[in-house]
């Protein structure tokens, strides 16, 4: 069967190419796509600004926020059936090495696949993709395929707070530093976990966006008295969680200082291939407990069932500000690239 899936083979190298299918193994599932977010990750691989993106084996099909239907599985697949829609791990561990069998995250994994980073890993930016059951779960079927592509970022930022060890309640004021897709989907979940939420980002419709996306309040880092600010919304204490989703070399940077005494931090955003200059005595002075968060340990289950209770109280199809068909990804690429300050979300999407 062939198909059309994209291709990056270098920064600013984008391609759409047509690919012969293999056959299907016992536990692969083929699913057709529909619909594919464009992820910050994925503008900072084509910029040529992320080690994420394999360029020393590339090409490979990028995007890992995806969507799509069940049109064939394999002999042994069991928990997907032919029809149903369906999402995807994005950090795929082997579950058979040593890492694996300690116990230790997917990212620890020595034989570690990447949706959409890999050339030996499949990505969402095509019309059909394989992937194994393992890493593929069934979302309800009133979900439209939006609002499924969603819950890899909302995974992400679900993980952030409370697979770290964060674990915020109504007792915290949370600091979600970023008010980009991730930040929003981090203040969501902390507000519905009852705790005070505070966001960040010194651009001003994100800020204001954030409002409606569970921030009780909105700070511009980029002002002179922005630590006066956090510190007068924490009763002059500091944040007690605060989740760093931005990625950015300021936004990692002010967490050391605007953290409260004991704090909990998740590190969310990328900043793999650089080096980042922070004040890191301000850890031992002020006892702040840091985690990462280099993918998920089967947490799309539950990510799925928290969206559920939620997706009616917050408008998620809002956050998808640009839609592009897959056959204009390049003009998809430039509005994702180029209009970052508006681009909430750039969905593509497929014809069948």
């Amino acid at each position: 069967m062939k198909c059309k899936q994209a291709f990056m083979y270098g920064p600013h190298d984008l391609r759409i190419e047509e690919v012969e299918l293999p056959t299907l193994r016992p536990f692969d599932i083929l699913i057709q796509l529909k619909a594919c977010g464009i992820c910050g990750s994925d503008v900072e691989c084509l910029e040529g600004e992320s080690a994420e993106g394999r360029y020393d084996i590339a090409p490979f099909t990028p995007g890992h926020e995806w969507a799509g239907q069940a049109v064939a599985v394999g002999s042994s697949v069991t928990s997907v059936k032919v029809g149903n829609k369906v999402v995807g791990d994005c950090v795929l561990p082997c579950y058979n090495c040593a890492n694996c069998k300690d116990g230790l995250m997917p990212s620890a994994c020595l034989n570690m696949r990447e949706v959409g980073f890999r050339p030996d890993s499949p990505g969402g930016m095509g019309e059909y993709m394989i992937l194994e059951e393992s890493y593929t779960h069934v979302i309800p079927d009133d979900w439209d395929y939006e609002l499924g592509a969603w819950v890899e970022t909302f995974n992400v930022g679900y993980w952030g707070l409370w697979g770290t060890g964060c674990n915020p309640d109504a007792s915290d004021t949370v600091v979600v530093i970023g008010a980009g897709p991730i930040g929003l989907c981090a203040s969501m979940i902390a507000k519905n976990s009852n705790a005070k939420v505070i966001v960040t980002d010194p651009l001003e419709s994100r800020r204001e966006n954030a409002l409606n996306y569970g921030a009780d309040y909105v700070v511009d880092p980029s002002k002179p008295d922005f630590l006066d600010e956090i510190l007068k919304l924490t009763d002059g204490r500091g944040p007690t969680v605060v989740c760093e989703c931005s990625g950015n070399d300021a936004g990692i940077a002010s967490l050391f200082d605007l953290a409260g005494h004991s704090a909990r931090i998740g590190l969310v955003g990328h900043s793999i291939g650089r080096k980042v200059p922070v004040e890191l005595g301000k850890v031992i002075w002020k006892t702040l407990k840091i985690s990462g968060s280099g993918g998920t340990d089967r947490w799309f289950p539950r990510t799925i069932r928290f969206m559920s209770t939620i997706k009616d109280k917050y408008d998620f199809a809002a956050l998808n500000t640009h839609h592009f068909n897959f056959k204009d990804m390049d003009q998809a690429f430039d509005v994702a690239c180029n209009d970052k300050a508006n681009a909430r979300k750039v969905m593509l999407t497929f014809d069948d």
